[in-house]
């Protein structure tokens, strides 16, 4: 039975601190000049691609898998940190040259 002196539901607590952690390789990060998105009903799929110039094959550097919430976010947040770099250096122009297949965009 339940004891009347406790709580039915655990008391709700601030924030968590997480810590991240950043091994030197990570840091080093890798260069992308497309990216493909993809998505169901429940997961976002980013590619993050490399295309050498003059080669008809490209190299998937990093897949990134998030939930639809998560990705919408990123999407907020990434739309944040443009308009601030905007702000700070000017409109970027991502105009001219030919169209990305769907789903994809390219430098």
């Amino acid at each position: 039975m339940n004891d009347p002196k406790k709580p039915a539901h655990a008391p709700i607590q601030g924030p968590v601190q997480v810590k991240i952690e950043l091994d030197p390789e990570t840091a080093q990060g890798v260069y992308i000049n497309m990216a493909m998105v993809n998505h169901s009903e429940t997961e976002f799929t980013l590619d993050f691609i490399y295309v050498q110039p003059q080669e008809p094959k490209a190299k998937v550097r990093a897949r990134v898998i998030t939930s639809p919430k998560h990705a919408k976010r990123m999407l907020v947040a990434l739309q944040d940190a443009v308009t601030a770099y905007e702000r700070k250096f000017g409109a970027l122009d991502i105009g001219g040259g030919q169209p990305p297949p769907s789903g994809s965009f390219m430098n």
